[in-house]
């Protein structure tokens, strides 16, 4: 009794002008916030705070508008009783409801679709992201024609079978057939889904190095990404985090020859239509190389080298044609919240031709600096020498 005291039609009423009158008191205020440059950063984070705010007392509002009908309808119920008139058919009324509820939403899951859809990613640029997009669409369309029959008949049924007074309900507990109906054709289906997964995550994760396969090292740390080529021997030098120094910001340890001609790279550049590894660390926390693009993302570990292998299909120049902008770019992000300034761990991935990536290789800088030399103590090594051999030899 106490309960519904607290919630009579004139409490229900001061709460909803009470909510009403906050809200537009928010609304005025994100307006006047919006038109404050000199604050512009405050405003922005005032403005989104104050955006869930509003739509948060709008949701509340809803709730209040919907309870009040139910008290009106109620009220109205009982004054007929009164009257010795027909009481409202709540049975016809929750019945009515199943059917709007059922229009609604279905119309809101078009809409979604629709609205959404349209952020879609472009085409996948890398072989297996085909694939990929593939399994995603076929998942898509299997989910959406089960979840579109299932809601039409339970709604349908709710509303078709309603009480009426004129019929009993049948006691149906059990029927084996059908059970095993709903539980063999899912297990069918989830196992070709899975299947089709497995083997294409076995490729992504394909340890098999064939001739001509690029290794590149991605290193993540608070907040940079670093990305390391070998240089002429194709290999990449061994990496100890006890290295670790200003100069030696990934711990590459030179005790491993493969190390001196290893270079270091403020872009990654990759050719097209070849196979790529992408060997990850982290440094720090852990770290997400994302590229979306390629449909490929693997967490970066510290103490847990980690990879994956993908190959790209479609140039940047090509996707800049297909998406009609001549700024687009490849990136690769963090996917991860690493800090404060994760928002800076983007690197732009650029996609080439052969040609294009030689070119663009022999320009890059050995990580092996003149400071690390000095550090190292490996300016007269004759191991330096070799590499400034493979330097020159890869220029040419």
């Amino acid at each position: 009794m106490a309960f519904k005291k607290i919630f009579n039609l004139k409490t229900l009423s001061s709460a909803f002008a009470g909510m009403l009158l906050l809200a537009t008191s928010t609304v005025m205020a994100q307006d006047t916030t919006a038109t404050n440059s000199a604050v512009a950063d405050d405003a922005a984070k005032s403005a989104m705070w104050t955006s869930v705010g509003y739509y948060s007392l709008l949701l509340v509002l809803v709730c209040i508008i919907v309870g009040i009908i139910g008290k009106i309808l109620r009220v109205y119920d009982l004054t007929l009783q009164i009257q010795g008139k027909k009481a409202v058919n709540w049975n016809n009324v929750m019945g009515a409801l199943f059917v709007l509820f059922l229009a609604v939403g279905l119309y809101g899951a078009f809409w979604s679709f629709t609205v959404q859809g349209s952020m879609l990613l472009p085409e996948a640029a890398s072989i297996h992201g085909v694939k990929t997009d593939n399994m995603f669409m076929v998942t898509f369309g299997i989910t959406v024609i089960v979840f579109v029959i299932t809601q039409i008949l339970l709604f349908t049924f709710s509303f078709k079978y309603r009480n009426t007074g004129k019929r009993k309900a049948y006691f149906y507990p059990h029927n084996n057939t059908i059970e095993k109906i709903w539980t063999v054709i899912p297990a069918i289906v989830l196992t070709i889904l899975v299947i089709t997964g497995f083997f294409t995550w076995k490729e992504i994760t394909n340890t098999t190095e064939e001739k001509g396969d690029i290794n590149v090292d991605v290193t993540g740390h608070q907040f940079a990404w670093e990305i390391r080529y070998p240089g002429k021997d194709g290999k990449l030098g061994s990496k100890k985090y006890t290295l670790y120094s200003a100069s030696n910001i990934l711990g590459v340890d030179f005790k491993d020859k493969n190390s001196f001609d290893d270079l270091h790279a403020d872009t990654l550049v990759l050719p097209v239509n070849r196979a790529v590894r992408i060997n990850i660390s982290a440094q720090d926390v852990i770290h997400s190389v994302y590229m979306p693009h390629f449909r490929v993302q693997l967490n970066a570990v510290p103490g847990l080298p980690t990879y994956f292998k993908f190959t790209p299909t479609i140039t940047t120049s090509e996707m800049r044609s297909k998406v009609d902008n001549p700024k687009f770019e490849y990136l690769l992000y963090c996917n991860k919240i690493c800090g404060g300034s994760h928002y800076n761990m983007q690197k732009v991935v650029r996609i080439v031709t052969d040609a294009e990536y030689n070119d663009w290789l022999s320009k890059q800088k050995p990580y092996l600096s003149d400071a690390l030399k000095k550090e190292l103590k490996l300016a007269d090594n004759g191991q330096t020498k070799e590499a400034a051999q493979n330097r020159l030899a890869l220029n040419n």
